[in-house]
């Protein structure tokens, strides 16, 4: 048995009102003094919450631990606190180490880690000398070895890349890449004028945020495509107007080379132009955005790329040939990137499963939508009749969108355009837009599509025997990322 998405509504609200009323929470304190009565004073009847976390606290049930952590802003290069973590070990040990023992291991173990990152800071000068001879104009271009990190903290760029494995969560390279561009795009903050706040996130940062900069989606990708097992790397140049811009590269075992963009999930297949043709010589036609490249790097290689020209259209990505790319020893590398090394950063954690119910969410996003749409035409002087069918009919529409977004393959829509020819009567008229955002926020999203003058035209519908549709799917993804689709349509009786 199904309820009308109204009904459904209703019902949650009345059992909401019942559990209010049932006190649940008096229940529970109720049942647990019943076990701690006997160490109250015997004139003592009400059980305080003090009391309860005493008494649970002497249990070993609840500690200390549960404190409020306030945190600083991301332009804030102030440590956020520190938090103290007691561990004991089972069985405890027969011979406990001495502090002096355990002062000395840390000093030794601060000056390995200190005497690695001089010498690959010595390596990197004299590497960018080296650079510099080639062509005294590399200096211009977008050769990037280290970057600061979220903490302030400067760390080669290829330790921000490791291979990462999704499991069952992502099936494929595409879907990969899907995930990474529906997670949000926020730019360094930036305070006063001047150029782009120089900041990556970790791997981990990033998703605990669930938004970040064009490096962070690309170094995420990138490690994705490394864990399918493809030779991936990030790029780092500029798009048009040379803004810099961070993308992923694929190399084909045949040669073929792939562009990725992380914040769209489109993919470029990239054939170099010859700059010795004749003019009149017909060359390919990049659709790519990408300007010009200055590295490109993964979790065990850096490249410079040190070719007459940085124009992503006449680069040659052979990356072997190193008149055209200027390599950095993969040993040097290792020594502060690869796992295990004191310097590089700590096992990134398994991605986590959606906690989003995408059938919920579709249809909590979908009747607040109806209820703005309504109160919209209502500040109109419009009324506002919604034919739940129709609204149905645009689900496979919305179906066939994110399967194209995924695979990058399309998909026919002939069952879903016949349907609507039945939907709609002779003499009628149907229009209807689709549009897609990675945020759960009804309100928001409507403004966006007002925005918009054909969605206005459709919401704001004038004629006669005027009928509604909306409908909202949620795709969910890894660490609660989702895309969500919404279509408005209406249908009208054209009246000359």
């Amino acid at each position: 048995m199904s309820l009308p998405p109204e009904k459904a509504a209703e019902l949650k609200q009345l059992i909401h009102q019942q559990l209010s009323k049932m006190d649940v929470h008096g229940r529970i304190r109720e049942i647990l003094a019943e076990t701690i009565r006997e160490e109250l004073a015997p004139d003592q009847q009400h059980l305080s919450t003090e009391d309860l976390i005493k008494a649970l606290r002497r249990r070993g049930i609840i500690d200390d631990v549960m404190k409020e952590l306030n945190f600083v802003t991301t332009e804030s290069k102030v440590s956020v606190g520190i938090l103290n973590i007691k561990l004991e070990m089972y069985p405890p040990l027969n011979q406990m180490l001495s502090q002096e023992v355990v002062n000395t291991q840390l000093a030794l173990e601060r000056q390995k880690t200190a005497e690695k990152e001089r010498l690959f800071l010595v390596y990197a000068k004299q590497w960018w000398r080296e650079y510099l001879q080639i062509r005294p104009s590399h200096n211009s271009r977008l050769v990037k070895i280290f970057a600061q990190d979220e903490n302030g903290v400067n760390r080669p760029v290829c330790s921000y890349v490791k291979p990462l494995r999704a499991g069952r969560l992502l099936d494929t390279p595409r879907q990969a890449a899907r995930f990474v561009n529906v997670l949000g795009y926020e730019r360094a903050p930036v305070i006063g004028g001047g150029g782009k706040q120089e900041q990556w996130c970790t791997l981990l940062a990033f998703l605990c945020r669930n938004k970040g900069d064009c490096e962070d989606h690309a170094n995420l990708l990138c490690s994705l495509l490394l864990g399918y097992g493809l030779e991936a790397f990030v790029c780092v140049g500029t798009k048009a107007k040379g803004v810099p811009h961070a993308w992923v590269m694929t190399c084909g075992t045949d040669g073929t080379i792939t562009f990725w963009e992380s914040l769209t999930g489109h993919r470029y297949i990239h054939k170099p132009t010859n700059p010795d043709e004749p003019p009149l010589a017909e060359q390919p036609k990049p659709l790519y955005p990408y300007r010009t490249i200055g590295c490109v790097f993964n979790h065990q290689m850096f490249l410079g790329n040190c070719q007459p020209s940085d124009a992503v259209e006449t680069c040659v990505f052979d990356l072997n040939d190193e008149s055209k790319w200027k390599p950095m020893s993969e040993e040097a590398i290792k020594s502060v990137c690869a796992p295990g090394a004191t310097t590089s950063l700590p096992p990134f954690p398994p991605l986590c499963a959606s906690t989003i119910d995408a059938s919920v969410t579709s249809n909590e996003i979908e009747m607040q939508l109806r209820l703005l749409v309504s109160e919209h035409r209502k500040d109109l002087g419009l009324t506002t009749v919604w034919e739940d069918q129709l609204s149905y009919l645009l689900s496979p529409a919305l179906a066939s969108y994110e399967f194209e977004r995924t695979t990058s393959i399309s998909a026919g829509n002939e069952e879903f355009q016949d349907a609507i020819r039945r939907a709609v009567p002779d003499g009628h008229t149907f229009k209807g837009f689709p549009i897609h955002f990675v945020y759960r926020n009804a309100r928001r999203a409507f403004a966006t599509c007002l925005r918009s003058p054909f969605c206005e035209e459709i919401i704001c519908c004038r004629g006669d025997q005027v009928r509604l549709a909306v409908r909202v799917r949620v795709f969910t993804y890894p660490e609660s990322a989702c895309a969500v689709w919404i279509m408005f349509a209406c249908k009208y009786r054209s009246v000359l």
